[in-house]
């Protein structure tokens, strides 16, 4: 299996292109408009095809690739289901799995950060097992920290962040030796002590976060609503353009 990270420090955010090269299949996670004709780069250089476009979630910080490599690849769109988005994509409901040659992505629904969000976990036929190798976990499960649960809901965030609880329950079941790649690290406004490192593990996030150390999802909620740092600038904007699926400029 082919990974390569892309860490967009503007805003904080990672991307990853990732899949099979055996196959010559390959997918984005999470793709930044900025970054697409890098993705697309890489992939030549890797000698395959960007096949599928993998959201975790509609996101609010930054504007999306993903309606550039879909046009410029024909590259599938997958979303979670129920994300309201306005443009043809395959819905994915928790657990549908999407092959790219050897590679299996598994749909994990964790919403908390927002209503419809999934992690994505990934196994690799050729290593002789289909249990997960790695997770992109999105903005649920970050270094050091979990996502914000206010970005996405009008006034229920105390709703969202007992969500994200019960998320984070179903990715600390995840074996401690996968790789956990969140789509933040330290800058981001999503989070508010997210670690500089952008690569983890479960085992290490288990034993180190100490969010995931509330077992309570009360004293979660309330330890995660505190002191939330300013929504994202052009928030709204942002949000209307990766609903709409129109090839936008870079934001």
């Amino acid at each position: 299996m082919l990974i390569r990270p892309f860490l967009n420090d503007a805003t904080s955010c990672a991307s990853y292109l990732f899949g099979c090269g055996t196959h010559a299949k390959l997918a984005v996670v999470d793709p930044h408009a900025d970054l697409v004709d890098d993705y697309l780069a890489t992939a030549a250089a890797l000698g395959a095809s960007i096949v599928a476009v993998f959201e975790t979630h509609v996101q609010a910080d930054h504007v999306s690739g993903l309606p550039a490599l879909v046009a410029r690849a024909g590259a599938i769109a997958y979303l979670p289901t129920d994300t309201g988005v306005d443009f043809e994509h395959v819905a994915l409901a928790d657990g549908d799995v999407v092959e790219l040659g050897n590679t299996f992505v598994t749909a994990m629904a964790t919403p908390g950060h927002a209503p419809a969000h999934h992690a994505y976990t990934v196994a690799d036929r050729r290593r002789g097992t289909e249990e997960p190798w790695l997770v992109f976990s999105g903005d649920s499960l970050l270094i050091g920290d979990v996502g914000r649960p206010d970005l996405h809901v009008a006034g229920d965030a105390h709703g969202q962040a007992r969500l994200m609880h019960a998320s984070l329950r179903r990715l600390l079941e995840l074996p401690d030796y996968v790789v956990l790649y969140p789509s933040h690290y330290a800058g981001s406004v999503c989070g508010r002590g997210l670690s500089g490192n952008p690569v983890s593990s479960i085992g290490f996030e288990r034993a180190h976060n100490p969010l995931l150390a509330a077992a309570d999802p009360a004293v979660f909620a309330e330890a995660l609503v505190a002191d939330m740092p300013p929504a994202p600038a052009e928030q709204e904007r942002i949000v209307a353009a990766n609903r709409s699926g129109r090839v936008s400029s870079p934001a």
